[in-house]
C-alpha cells in the first residue's frame, strides 16, 4: 500500500499527532508512506519513523489580502498535484477541513488515486466562514470518501454535503506516548504527596480552562493536598496566569507551557479534567484514560460521550454546567477508592481505541475504495 497523508503542519495539536502516529504505524507495517505539509519540517512537534517520507510543499506563509490568499491556494493545489504525480500513492488522505478542500482540488481526476478527507472537528460548531463553507459543499463530492470521528459529525456531513461515501473512524491512542522535547518533569514541580488534577490542551477560550481554574478555586480549601496542572500553550496563557494569581492560587495552579513528555504528566495525574465547551474527538482525554486516569469532562458536542462511559471510567457533566463540574470534581477528589476503580476501567481505552484496531478500520476503507484487498 502506498499512502500519502496531507496536513498543513506537524506542529503541536491533536490532528497533527494523529497524522504522525498513523504514518509511523503504517510505515512499520511495510507500507510506502509519505507525509506532506505546507509548513517546513523544522516546525514539526512529533517525530516520524525514518521510513516515512517527509514532503515539504511550501506555501505556508499567511496571506495579507483575499487576492493573495486565492493565489496562495492555487499554488498549494499545484504543489500538491506535483507531489501526487511524483509519489503516485494508491490513497491520499487529508486531515482537517482546509486541507480537505485542497485535496478535493489536487486529487481531482488523478488516475488510479483514491482521495479521502478527514474532519477533525464537528463542522457546525467550527465553521470556516461563508466562502469556505460553500467550497466544502461544492468540492467534497470530488473526494472518494469523507471520514469523521463521530456519528454525529457523519450525520451532519450526510445531510449537508453530497459526499460519495461517509465513514466513522475514531482517533487511535498511542500508548505509551513517545517523549519529545521540551521535557518538563512533573516530580520537579510537585512534591510526592501532592495529588494532581490535570488538564491538557491548547490555551484558548473554547477549552474552558478559565472555568476550570474557577472551579478548582472553590474546592481548594476542601482539598488542600491537591494541585491543578494545565499542560499546553496558547493565547490565553497570560490571562490564566493572572487569574490564578488573583485567586491566591499561584502556588497550586501550574501552567507548564508545551511539554514533549506529556505521558509523564498523565502517569503522575490522579484525575483528568476537561471543561472544554467544543471538541471534535479529544485526544488528550483518550490518552489520559489510556494511562489509567479517570476523567471528569463536559459532555460537549462531540467526542466525550463516545469515549467516557459515565460512572464507569469517568463522569460526564452537562456542557457548561460549572456547578455540576465542581460537584463531580469534589466527589472524586475526596474518594480515592472510587478514583482507583474508575482508573482501572479507564485503562481499557488502550484496547477500545488501539492503533491496531483503528488501523484495521482504515485499511478496510482503503480496500473498499480500491475494489478489494490487494487491489
Amino acid at each position: 500500500m502506498n499512502v500519502l497523508l496531507l496536513i498543513h503542519s506537524l506542529g503541536s495539536g491533536g490532528a497533527e499527532r494523529v497524522a504522525a502516529n498513523l504514518a509511523n504505524h503504517w510505515a512499520g507495517l511495510g507500507w510506502t508512506v509519505s507525509l506532506a505539509t505546507f509548513a517546513p519540517p523544522e516546525s514539526d512537534a512529533y517525530p516520524l519513523d525514518r521510513r516515512v517520507r517527509r514532503v515539504h510543499l511550501g506555501r505556508y506563509a499567511p496571506s495579507a489580502t483575499p487576492l493573495h490568499a486565492a493565489w496562495a491556494s492555487i499554488a498549494r493545489v499545484r504543489a500538491l498535484r506535483r507531489a501526487l504525480r511524483d509519489l503516485r500513492p494508491d490513497v491520499a488522505m487529508s486531515l482537517m477541513a482546509p486541507a480537505n478542500l485542497l485535496m478535493a482540488l489536487g486529487a481531482w481526476r488523478a488516475s488510479g488515486l483514491r482521495s479521502i478527507g478527514c474532519e477533525h472537528t464537528h463542522p457546525p460548531l467550527d465553521p470556516m466562514g461563508p466562502l469556505r463553507e460553500r467550497l466544502r459543499r461544492l468540492l467534497y463530492p470530488n473526494l472518494d470518501a469523507v471520514v469523521t470521528l463521530t456519528a454525529d459529525s457523519a450525520d451532519w456531513v450526510r445531510t449537508n454535503v453530497r459526499a460519495r461515501r461517509v465513514a466513522v473512524i475514531p482517533n487511535p491512542v498511542a500508548w505509551p506516548l513517545v517523549d519529545t522535547t521540551p521535557r518538563v518533569d512533573p516530580d520537579a514541580m510537585l512534591a510526592p504527596d501532592r495529588r494532581l488534577l490535570l488538564g491538557v490542551g491548547r490555551l484558548q477560550t473554547p477549552k474552558g480552562f478559565h472555568l476550570l481554574i474557577d472551579a478548582f478555586a472553590r474546592l481548594a480549601a476542601r482539598h488542600p493536598h491537591w494541585s491543578l496542572a494545565i499542560v499546553g500553550e496558547g493565547p490565553e496563557a497570560a490571562a490564566l496566569t493572572r487569574q490564578a494569581q488573583a485567586l491566591g492560587l499561584a502556588d497550586r495552579v501550574l501552567l507548564t507551557g508545551r511539554v514533549g513528555n506529556v505521558g509523564a504528566w498523565y502517569r503522575r495525574a490522579d484525575l483528568f479534567v476537561s471543561a472544554s465547551l467544543l471538541e471534535g474527538f479529544p485526544n488528550a482525554l483518550i490518552e489520559a484514560m489510556a494511562y489509567d486516569t479517570p476523567a471528569v469532562v463536559f459532555d460537549c458536542d462531540t467526542g466525550p460521550r463516545e469515549i467516557v462511559r459515565d460512572g464507569v471510567d469517568g463522569v460526564l457533566v452537562p456542557n457548561g454546567d460549572t456547578g455540576r463540574l465542581q460537584a463531580a470534581l469534589d466527589a472524586l477528589m475526596g474518594d480515592a477508592d472510587r478514583r482507583a476503580a474508575m482508573g482501572r476501567r479507564a485503562g481499557e481505552a488502550r484496547q477500545r481505541f488501539s492503533m491496531v484496531d483503528v488501523s484495521c478500520r482504515w485499511q478496510a476503507l482503503f480496500d473498499e475504495l480500491r475494489g478489494g484487498p490487494g487491489v
